[in-house]
């Protein structure tokens, strides 16, 4: 299939496939594959009968732009593929065959279970993608584990933390996306018109029970049809995926700024201007970013779907859940793709880092300056506060200010330094990287 205009930048990575046209129709004929040998398993369609109709269950006999063109004037897709898939059974096996295909099932059995089996699959590829950006951050942490660098709150310097100890907290959030991804457990759907099972005449719950089991889906106690939890939750799960991607990413993105420069991503040849020739743009950070930033609209339009079903089947929220969903799953899947490239290909700038530090002239360390001196002198912070306020309006050494401040005490210059050394003064930093990476296990891809 050829990408559209935006696909390889907002529609990057394996989940692009995994939710496109062709995989729903595969999805759709799975479940009604499914449904036919259910149905042998629960003693209520003859064993050859089924199997028939699985075999006639093969997305190459298909035309999706059939399909799609056919589904407008029943409001589904379901409708016309069981129309299809009867006639090719009709054809190959029999009528009595054909007459059993999507028995005691509606379309909106169908096409739930389906999407859950498109979900599952694209899950599968966003957590492997968030995996290994998660790996390659755990990587930046070992590596920068001891390397002092600016902290910033509110997008100011405000005390040294660790390279490391940041890209430890990328992976954590990354890790934890994950595991919220793969803790969704998808069901089946399958409870006929109304959700009675009534049309499987007393078979249903066995049929259900089949049904589920061969899918490798939960089994409901009840059909939801109208319940929409399920997809609420993953609606919420796959917010908080892209929620995490947009951090690590807006961070990617800040520090790659000409005027910061601590890290780039070594990719040659990309990241180029159409008119600026200097330009080297973090195009994986920024597209990862891109997705990141449509992912809450999404999740609202999923969600907003999903709280107006009424009844035992919804007219229209149930149809509207269909495009957002797909679009969310392909919009965190492009992201979660995007920011595995920008980390594995990330290249730190150790001067770049080294400058940032001497950015503020040694104010970076007030507060760690105000803590020793603690007992040695009245009111420290108030002295820190006069002194770092001296020191920025007029340009001078902050340690100079210090040293004059401190005149007539006992804290000496070489004090007042080593209190100002960034090297020193970043906490504890290297043990809570160790700490979580001795806690962490690499991300293995579930394929």
């Amino acid at each position: 299939m050829t990408p559209g205009l935006f696909d390889e930048i907002l529609a990057r990575g394996g989940v692009r496939d995994a939710v496109g046209d062709p995989a729903w129709l595969r999805a759709l004929l799975e479940v009604e594959a499914a449904l036919a040998l259910a149905a042998a398993d629960a003693g209520t369609l003859e064993p050859a009968l089924a199997a028939g109709i699985a075999d006639a269950c093969s997305a190459d006999r298909f035309d999706v732009g059939e399909i799609a063109a056919d589904a407008a004037a029943a409001g589904n897709p379901v409708v016309p593929l069981v129309t299809e898939l009867r006639a090719v059974v009709r054809t190959e096996v029999s009528d009595e065959a054909a007459a059993a295909v999507h028995r005691g099932a509606t379309s909106q059995d169908v096409m739930d279970t389906a999407s859950v089996l498109v979900a599952r699959r694209a899950l599968d590829v966003i957590a492997a993608d968030l995996g290994t950006a998660a790996d390659a951050a755990a990587v930046l942490a070992r590596v920068h584990r001891d390397t002092p660098a600016a902290g910033r709150t509110l997008l100011q310097q405000a005390a040294p933390v660790t390279v490391g100890l940041r890209a430890a907290g990328w992976a954590s959030g990354l890790d934890a996306a994950v595991v919220a991804l793969r803790s969704w457990r998808p069901a089946a759907q399958l409870g006929g018109a109304v959700g009675t099972l009534a049309a499987f005449a007393g078979h249903g719950l066995a049929v259900r029970a089949a049904f589920a089991r061969r899918l490798g889906l939960d089994e409901p106690v009840l059909a939801w049809h109208t319940e929409r939890g399920r997809v609420a939750e993953l609606a919420g799960v796959l917010g908080r995926a892209g929620a995490a991607v947009g951090s690590v990413s807006t961070d990617l993105v800040l520090l790659a700024q000409t005027e910061v420069g601590e890290v780039r991503e070594d990719v040659p040849g990309r990241g180029g201007s159409s008119t600026l020739p200097h330009k080297r743009n973090p195009v994986g950070a920024i597209s990862a970013r891109a997705a990141a930033v449509a992912v809450p609209g999404l999740v609202a339009a999923v969600l907003n779907a999903a709280s107006g079903h009424e009844y035992e089947r919804a007219a229209g929220p149930w149809h509207a859940e269909w495009r957002p969903l797909r679009e969310l799953l392909g919009t965190v899947g492009s992201g979660a793709a995007w920011l595995a490239d920008a980390l594995t290909h990330l290249a730190l700038d150790p001067a770049a880092v080294a400058a940032s530090l001497e950015v503020t002239g040694g104010l970076l360390l007030a507060e760690n300056v105000a803590t020793a001196l603690r007992g040695r002198v009245d009111d420290p912070k108030g002295l820190v506060t006069v002194a770092a306020s001296t020191s920025r309006d007029s340009g001078r050494a902050f340690a100079d200010v210090l040293a004059e401040a401190l005149h007539g005490t006992d804290v000496t210059r070489a004090e007042i330094d080593a209190a100002l050394d960034p090297a020193a003064h970043v906490g504890e930093s290297a043990a809570l990287v160790d700490a979580f990476l001795a806690a962490r296990s690499p991300s293995e891809d579930p394929a």
